[in-house]
């Protein structure tokens, strides 16, 4: 028996079924509101109260929000940001309808907060340069102490060579006096007492000039150190009283200024959503 070859019958396709899901589709949550008799936006709205106890918390964490670290002006920009973001946020609630009064206070409280974080700005930022100015009047102090150790020390150096030389000079000019007045035997008893007495005046002459030298030396220096003491402390004293200044500057960069005027900014427009709600009755959905 010779080999029949197999016939290939064509295999049937099964029917796709389709789920009865798939013949209903999906129920979206619009129709099943409708089923239910709801409304889907009235789930999504808030109320006039939850705006208004919303945007009165948002207010009083950034009346209350404090930047750590400066430079605290960098935070500026984000906090007023967020804060008109609040006042927007409220404002076009459709829960919520403010009046013109409403407005004039928002507007002018923020104007206020405004202007006051500029100025905090220009102090922190003068602050900033203090902290420069500060270690340059602390060089510059070092400086003046050193320059000032420097000519004390050579004045002092002068004086002592001076004084030193002086010294030895009104010694030896003593005791040649002294000398002189012993001169009564020995070779000089034929001196006459006229020539002795010459002697002893002229030795004394000198005497009495090189002890004014010295005196006139030790006050010369004397005055000189004054004066090099008081070109110090003409020359230190503003020095202090910059580094003094800008000391204080620099404390004052170390705490956020800007806290208390973000405070009443916030505290105004919370008493502006207040008077508000005391003006009108909020629509209620």
């Amino acid at each position: 028996m010779g080999y029949q070859p197999r016939r290939w019958a064509p295999r049937k396709q099964p029917r796709k079924q389709r789920s009865r899901r798939e013949k209903i589709g999906p129920k979206s949550k619009r129709h099943e509101g409708l089923l239910s008799g709801r409304d889907i936006s009235e789930e999504q709205v808030p109320t006039s109260e939850e705006v208004v106890n919303r945007t009165l918390s948002r207010l009083n964490i950034l009346g209350s929000q404090r930047f750590i670290l400066p430079p605290f002006n960098e935070h500026f920009d984000r906090w007023l940001m967020n804060l008109r973001y609040v006042l927007s946020e409220f404002e076009l609630s459709p829960a919520v309808k403010v009046d013109d009064q409403f407005v004039n206070e928002r507007s002018q409280a923020l104007l206020d907060v405004e202007l006051k974080l500029k100025e905090s700005r220009l102090k922190e930022l003068s602050a900033e340069k203090a902290i420069r100015d500060f270690s340059d009047a602390k060089r510059l102090l070092a400086q003046i102490e050193s320059e000032y150790a420097v000519k004390s020390k050579e004045s002092e150096s002068k004086r002592d060579q001076e004084v030193g030389r002086l010294s030895s000079k009104v010694e030896d000019s003593r005791e040649e006096v002294a000398h002189i007045a012993q001169m009564k035997t020995g070779l000089f008893t034929r001196v006459s007492k006229k020539a002795r007495a010459q002697k002893e005046s002229e030795a004394t002459g000198r005497m009495v000039s090189a002890e004014n030298e010295l005196a006139e030396t030790m006050k010369f220096f004397a005055v000189e150190q004054e004066r090099l003491r008081d070109e110090y402390e003409r020359k230190r004293q503003p020095v202090i009283e910059q580094i003094r200044d800008r000391q204080k500057k620099i404390e004052n960069l170390e705490t956020d200024g800007s806290l208390e005027d973000r405070w009443f900014a916030c505290e105004a427009l919370v008493d502006a959503v207040n008077a508000l709600l005391q003006r009108k009755t909020l629509p209620k959905k």
